[in-house]
């Protein structure tokens, strides 16, 4: 498993199997979110076999599949809530990382300075520079 930590309160990777969440259950990470759709590729795990591995190891399995290159701001909106309710820390997951990273940062720059976003996610190796208008516009959309 290729964990990235983004901050004390999330980490991404890619794809995970259901063999992998008993780890991340004993690492101490509290709520899984599946970014991923079912069936976006052949020979990955059914979400269902990930959320029952999830439940049995008393984490919080949130389904939020996106389509990959193709973040919404609905997307967004799904994310953040669930997101900021979620007992932390919150392991994340898509075929990369970066869908679920996207998301953060989208959610993120609504109330958090731009600068530390895009540094938090290239320090867990995703550059997020070429989103930078798009996090400008978040922050504008949602300012107090």
């Amino acid at each position: 498993m290729d964990i990235r930590r983004i901050d004390d309160s999330l980490s991404v990777s890619p794809q995970i199997q259901p063999e992998d969440v008993a780890e991340l259950a004993r690492l101490g990470f509290r709520t899984l979110i599946a970014n991923r759709p079912e069936h976006e590729e052949p020979g990955q795990p059914a979400m269902a076999d990930l959320q029952r591995e999830a439940e049995a190891h008393g984490m919080k399995w949130i389904y939020l599949p996106v389509e990959s290159g193709n973040i919404t701001d609905a997307d967004v909106d799904a994310f953040a809530p669930e997101f900021a309710q979620a007992e932390k820390p919150v392991f994340a997951f898509c075929r990369s990382g970066t869908r679920s990273t996207v998301l953060w940062a989208l959610s993120s720059a609504r109330h958090l300075p731009l600068e530390p976003v895009v540094m938090q996610a290239a320090q867990a190796g995703y550059d997020l520079r070429g989103l930078i208008p798009r996090l400008k516009q978040q922050a504008a959309d949602h300012q107090r």
